[in-house]
């Protein structure tokens, strides 16, 4: 009986030997799967920071960077309004003088298509 009772514990102790060591074989494939994401993660950050530069570079290649194309539209503006007042400015009084004239100056005229009937 005590030989029965020896092999039950034997057999008893095995299986929690068994069990423990799917515990662990659980616990390690979860670490792996949880190395395994960051690692994945890692490296897709690193594919799409690789990407990103290879975008603006091409970006910059083909657009120009911004700033120059800011500062192009800015100096053409300025320009262009320097422009515009100075022809403002220069042309300011003839205009009036034109104007002026056109108002003040009527000669009074009958309408070509006026009958005079008497």
């Amino acid at each position: 009986m005590t030989s029965q009772s020896q092999g039950i514990q034997q057999l008893l102790q095995a299986e929690k030997r068994a069990k423990d060591k799917l515990e662990e074989a659980k616990k390690r494939k979860g670490k792996r799967l949880k190395q395994a994401k960051e690692e994945a993660t890692a490296e897709i950050d690193h594919y799409r920071l690789q990407r990103e530069k290879e975008f603006r570079s091409k970006q910059t290649n083909v657009m120009g960077s911004q700033g120059n194309v800011s500062a192009k539209i800015e100096e053409q503006t300025t320009e262009t309004i320097r422009n515009l007042t100075s022809s403002y400015h220069r042309n300011m009084e003839t205009m009036m003088k034109k104007l002026l004239s056109t108002i003040c100056d009527i000669s009074p005229e009958i309408h070509p298509n006026f009958r005079h009937e008497v």
